[in-house]
């Protein structure tokens, strides 16, 4: 007996070892996806966000242009907000389009305004037009125009949907393949434990004795997979900024807190399922069925 049960200890290290490191790289992969669409998403944010809105400017008061800026500094959608003179809209033109148009004109044609950018969320086309009617309803005919590039705006937003569309697909895909490894990985451990189950089960332990020493070992396990996983990702994006530093500032600190809490839910929720749902089968089987 003595020999018997140190056979089985140690197929059941064995089997928890197998297990945690199967389930860690399946996580890691699920993890690496994750921070792939995470930083695709924060690119295409960041893109976003460096498109200028120009509210044109109809007066030359400065407290009214004050009052405007203030109230569009005040708004949800709006980041730095900047007042622009003639002076200004002239080196700005001048850098946009690479010329100067001091040898053809002696006087500076363009109007001043006030610029600013808009929080990604709102660079789609319904919002900025209702950003701009907004204005307009606001301050009438002190704002002669309000222009973004539109045909960039909807590209982009174009462009984001089919992506977005993509990754879902991809991440749909991914979840089904991360769900069914796991589970594969975790009643094959099981089914090398199958005869040492039924064996509690006929000398008259009930299945809530059988069965919480195995849960509770499903869940610590997926935990320490979790954590291995978690461990990994963040040496590996580490050493990716410090390849590449300017993905320092498209890694999101929240989404990532987020994307690792799911990848340990996911450990421990389908590590216990499969565990438990494992050793419910073996106890419902007879013992001629399990050889």
């Amino acid at each position: 007996m003595p020999d018997t049960e140190k056979i089985s200890s140690k197929k059941g290290k064995t089997g928890s070892v197998y297990s945690i490191v199967g389930v860690s790289l399946v996580l890691l992969i699920m993890g690496i996806m994750g921070c792939v669409f995470l930083i695709l998403h924060q690119l295409g944010n960041s893109f976003k966000e460096e498109i200028r809105i120009s509210a044109y400017l109809n007066t030359s008061s400065k407290d009214t242009i004050q009052q405007i800026q203030q109230y569009v500094t005040a708004q949800p959608y709006a980041k730095d907000v900047q007042y622009i003179d003639k002076a200004a809209a002239k080196k700005i033109w001048n850098a946009d389009n690479n010329e100067d148009w001091d040898n053809i004109l002696d006087y500076n044609p363009l109007p001043e305004s006030i610029d600013f950018y808009a929080k990604a969320e709102y660079v789609n086309k319904d919002s900025l037009t209702h950003i701009g009617q907004q204005l307009q309803q606001t301050f009438g005919d002190k704002l002669s125009d309000i222009t973004y590039p539109q045909v960039l705006v909807n590209s982009m937003n174009e462009k984001s949907t089919k992506l977005g569309f993509v990754f879902l697909v991809v991440a749909v895909v991914l979840s089904v393949i991360v769900i069914v490894s796991i589970d594969n990985t975790i009643r094959l451990i099981m089914y090398s434990n199958r005869f040492l189950i039924k064996t509690m089960q006929m000398v008259g332990a009930t299945r809530w004795f059988i069965a919480k020493p195995l849960d509770l070992r499903a869940i610590v396990n997926g935990i320490i997979s979790a954590i291995i996983s978690i461990a990994i990702l963040v040496g590996l994006l580490k050493w990716a900024v410090s390849q590449f530093p300017q993905m320092g500032v498209l890694v999101d600190n929240k989404l990532m807190v987020v994307l690792f809490v799911g990848m340990v839910i996911i450990g421990v929720g389908i590590s216990f399922f499969s565990t438990h749902r494992s050793v419910m089968k073996y106890l419902r089987t007879r013992l001629d069925n399990l050889y």
